[in-house]
């Protein structure tokens, strides 16, 4: 068992750096002068990784709901 905590420790604490950007969008959006490309794909990026968190997340509280409701005529 502490075999199984030590390892999941360090999955969770090591960290490698990564680079998620094709070479074609690294290199239009550093080329560019004002930098307003790079805010643009930044921005989008952001919204499309909220949008299945707030879907999901909607589903689930509507399930919450519907299985959580108070039963009538009892107290």
């Amino acid at each position: 068992m502490k075999k199984y905590i030590v390892i999941l420790l360090l999955v969770l604490l090591v960290t490698v750096p990564a680079e998620a950007q094709c070479a074609m969008c690294r290199a239009v959006l550093e080329s560019e002068e004002g930098q307003g490309a790079a805010k643009g794909i930044n921005d989008g990026i952001v919204y499309l990784m909220a949008i299945p968190y707030l879907l999901i997340g909607g589903i689930g509280f509507l399930i919450y709901k519907k299985f959580n409701k108070p039963k009538k005529g009892k107290a």
